[in-house]
């Protein structure tokens, strides 16, 4: 027998006294998480019950949209989606793809301008660049509705009303400063050891940008590309302003055209109209919702 066996007793069969599990491991720990699981789910219902209300009211004949409020419809109606599609002046076809044109524009837009502007103020150095940034960041700050009317009157001045060059032509001249700062604190975190190595390669600027800054800008490139499709997609003032034609009314527009505070208004074909309005998003957030998360989370805010 050791010592050690002397003073402490036999090692054998020994074991060490349990650790205590997060919460105490009993049974208020576990109380804890399923009070706060149930509080979640309360408010996410909440939050949710609308859409799913929409979606509800789309499968019910119009006289029980809103007499039963119940998600789940006893009486189903399919034909708000073909009466909906054919209801306007124009097939709702002819919407849906005036709204890709315009998100198609500003998405490209967005990308090329404010990825090389976001380049200029991060990796450059030139005469007045703080002041610039400064400048741009103020923009932010300035509401939509003061530069409205003068933006109006210019572009109805060159004879650009009811064309879509007013809601792409400024996404090419960086005009969304938020994606500009989005992509400055992406660049901002790069190591300029990639820059001066490109250069000791012979790489100028434009080689640079294309060639090593962009490749790994795929995060902060998702986002701004994210973002741009849901904020244009959705958008309803700028382009009830700009479009008033029938033929270049996009599809946030045209569902106004279902309620008529004179004729009445046809719910069940705008809830269904709705419906199909809605199914880009959810296929755009959910393809890139990895990447919207991890260009976020790589732009200064981690």
């Amino acid at each position: 027998m050791t010592a050690t066996e002397i003073r402490t007793g036999p090692l054998v069969g020994k074991t060490e006294p349990p650790v205590p599990r997060r919460g105490g491991g009993t049974g208020t720990g576990r109380i804890r998480r399923l009070v706060k699981h149930v509080m979640l789910i309360l408010v996410g219902t909440v939050m949710i019950y609308p859409l799913l209300w929409m979606v509800a009211s789309a499968f019910k004949p119009d006289a029980l949209i809103f007499r039963d409020p119940s998600l789940l419809p006893t009486d189903i109606d399919l034909s708000h989606f073909p009466n909906g599609w054919s209801a306007l002046a124009h097939p709702f076809s002819v919407y849906l793809l005036n709204s890709a044109i315009v998100v198609l524009g500003a998405l490209i837009g967005n990308l090329v301008s404010c990825s090389m502007t976001a380049y200029a103020f991060a990796r450059l150095r030139w005469r007045g660049r703080k002041v610039s940034f400064a400048i741009m960041l103020l923009t932010l700050m300035v509401p939509i509705y003061v530069i409205l009317v003068p933006q109006y009157v210019a572009f109805s001045q060159i004879g650009w009303v009811n064309t879509f060059l007013p809601l792409i032509v400024p996404k090419f001249l960086a005009t969304d400063a938020f994606f500009v700062f989005l992509m400055v604190q992406f660049f901002r975190g790069l190591p300029r050891e990639l820059d001066e190595a490109a250069k000791i390669d012979g790489a100028g600027y434009w080689r640079i940008f294309f060639r090593i800054l962009l490749p790994i800008s795929v995060p902060a490139l998702a986002t701004t590309a994210i973002f741009t499709f849901v904020w244009t997609w959705n958008d309803f003032f700028a382009q009830l302003i700009y479009l008033t034609k029938p033929e270049m009314q996009t599809a946030p527009v045209a569902l106004r055209n279902f309620v008529d505070a004179t004729a009445g208004a046809s719910w069940g074909s705008l809830f269904a109209m709705s419906i199909v309005t809605l199914i880009p998003v959810f296929i755009v957030f959910l393809v890139g919702q990895k990447y919207l998360v991890k260009g976020i989370a790589t732009t200064g805010l981690k």
